[in-house]
């Protein structure tokens, strides 16, 4: 029988979903692993026998020597966009197919605005201490306490107007704020069509920002490209917001740059070697963080898993094996 396995289910939801019917009727077992594997061998020791792999984005890296310890794995598929976390040379060279998915710019777009929401007027500081019993409080000192703003009227800044970062914008105009963009060409381009201001000048881009919202792809291009001196150019009161990728700024610099006060705050949805690397931002009182919610909602993953597990059935269709 061939074996299905897929990899970071965390919530434990996949063979629940409506698109695990797909995989009814055909000769295979699926194998649903909820649990983050933090060693090669151990991955390697879990994936023993696994003829279709598939990926919930990029939470596991399968690497050269994993590929080549598996000489039953036949296909790999990534939920989403095809992204770096496979080594496509060593799939290459091992006869691994590999297929992707499509992206959705919806739930990362909304988890985007709800964390400018929830940032902006401190609600999640207010709702732990109103579970302590202090009413109307947003810190156990009363000389500690901030009080949260309005959107509207304050200006939203888009790095990277692609189709996540313009529905943000879109947003923010909603709220009544100037919506101003940054980025190639292209950001421009549909900036401008959109009626809003695009900055060419990354520094004055970053001073003239209430509210500044990543939405870069992760190339080696846009690797570390925020830079604690863009940081140091925003305003004091200043939202820094990714949902998008850890890797796009600087090790350090956002911890550096509120130390430094600017901007004032951060709201955060993805980390570098997730899930550990969250720890080091848990306890700031200035940093909302979620644990990459992004693309985690219902819609998203019948979407994704519909896509993949139509691959992996069509795979084995087209590679039937003799008993």
């Amino acid at each position: 029988m061939n074996q299905i396995t897929v990899l970071d289910d965390y919530q434990g939801v996949v063979s629940r979903l409506n698109a695990a019917r797909l995989l009814d009727g055909i000769d295979a077992r699926l194998q649903v692993l909820h649990e983050p594997i933090d060693t090669e061998a151990a991955l390697i020791a879990a994936l023993r026998g696994t003829r279709c792999l598939v990926l919930i984005r990029e939470r596991t890296t399968i690497t050269a020597a994993v590929i080549a310890a598996l000489p039953e794995l036949e296909l790999i598929v990534q939920t989403g966009r095809l992204a770096g976390c496979i080594d496509l040379d060593a799939c290459a060279r091992h006869g691994v197919e590999v297929r992707d998915g499509s992206g959705n710019p919806i739930a990362p777009a909304e988890l985007t605005w709800a964390l400018i929401l929830a940032a902006s007027r401190r609600l999640v500081p207010y709702v732990r201490q109103l579970d302590a019993g202090r009413w109307q409080r947003s810190a156990e000192r009363r000389e500690d306490e901030a009080l949260g703003t309005v959107l509207h009227g304050r200006t939203l800044g888009i790095w990277g107007y692609g189709r996540i970062g313009a529905r943000v914008a879109s947003f923010g105009r909603a709220f009544g704020m100037r919506v101003i963009a940054h980025g190639r060409e292209g950001s421009r381009g549909a900036a401008e069509q959109a009626g809003d201001h695009f900055i060419a000048d990354r520094q004055h881009f970053f001073s003239q920002a209430d509210v500044l919202s990543l939405h870069l792809r992760m190339t080696p291009d846009t690797r570390h490209i925020v830079t604690a001196e863009h940081l140091a150019a925003m305003p004091p009161h200043a939202l820094l917001v990714n949902t998008s990728r850890a890797e796009l700024v600087a090790p350090g610099a956002v911890l550096n740059a509120l130390a430094a006060g600017r901007p004032g705050f951060a709201a955060l949805d993805v980390f570098e070697n997730e899930p550990t690397g969250v720890q080091a931002y848990l306890s700031h009182p200035r940093i909302l963080c979620t644990p990459h919610l992004g693309f985690v909602e219902h819609d998203t993953y019948e979407a994704y898993f519909e896509n993949a597990f139509a691959h992996v059935r069509t795979f084995l269709h087209e590679n039937r094996r003799a008993n």
